[in-house]
């Protein structure tokens, strides 16, 4: 069985990264979850996909420099007024669901990792003992390696899209990749185009598909022997496998 994990909470249901929306994924049958965390500079654990407030929110620039609780008063775009969700609140909601969380580890508005990000995501990971269930993914190699060294007893999964294929090649960049990630997600377009040379070195029960969410597409991948896909439309994609 394919797994299927809903991106930023499922956002083509609700509002992205938000509160009401990963209540309601964690009623639904899917395998996991993935959502996305900045830092401030304060140390708060925001999770929120932009590394600006611009695009989801009321407010403008960047995350890094909201002041300490200034997150409450930010409210999410097409929501009934949710704030920006801290990481803890997030864990708290799946602490008792059976849900992988796959935890992605943003860059800052320069593109630049947030230093003792990993460390910090580990340390609350591991107060509320979801490790065993939990995957630090980041589209980064050298935030993969932190990973492995201050939290190597948690799982990771790099993202592989055809801008790290064009940075570092396809194959090369996959094999590094392979060395610090238990999961390799490839964005959906590269991963059909290469199938037969990406498959001839990365397992099945590694591999997944990002970001699938119109039934056509969904049904194509949830067809092929690959371990996840990760989807706007989780609940299309449990109509499509039967649940």
């Amino acid at each position: 069985m394919v797994y299927i994990i809903g991106h930023r909470g499922g956002r083509n249901l609700w509002p992205e990264n938000s509160l009401s929306g990963f209540r309601k994924l964690a009623e639904m049958p899917v395998e996991g979850v993935e959502f996305d965390v900045h830092l401030t500079r304060f140390g708060e654990l925001l999770v929120i996909h932009d590394a600006t407030l611009d695009r989801t929110t009321d407010h403008s620039g960047p995350v890094f420099d909201l002041a300490p609780g200034e997150h409450r008063s930010v409210r999410l775009k097409d929501s009934d007024g949710e704030a920006i969700p801290t990481l803890d609140e997030v864990l708290e909601i799946f602490k008792f669901s059976a849900l992988e969380l796959h935890i992605e580890l943003k860059a800052d508005a320069k593109g630049d990792a947030y230093p003792g990000l990993e460390r910090r995501a580990a340390n609350l990971v591991d107060s509320l003992k979801l490790a065993d269930r939990s995957f630090l993914t980041s589209f980064h190699a050298s935030v993969l390696q932190t990973v492995r060294e201050v939290a190597p007893h948690i799982r990771t999964l790099s993202s592989f899209d055809r801008a790290a294929a064009e940075r570092g090649g396809l194959r090369s960049g996959l094999k590094k990749m392979e060395e610090l990630a238990d999961i390799i997600a490839v964005e959906k377009s590269l991963l059909a185009t290469h199938w037969d040379e990406i498959t001839s070195f990365i397992p099945f029960d590694r591999l997944g598909a990002w970001v699938p969410n119109h039934t056509a597409d969904i049904a194509y991948w949830l067809a092929k022997p690959v371990r996840q896909i990760t989807t706007d439309r989780p609940d299309l994609a449990l109509s499509i496998r039967g649940s």
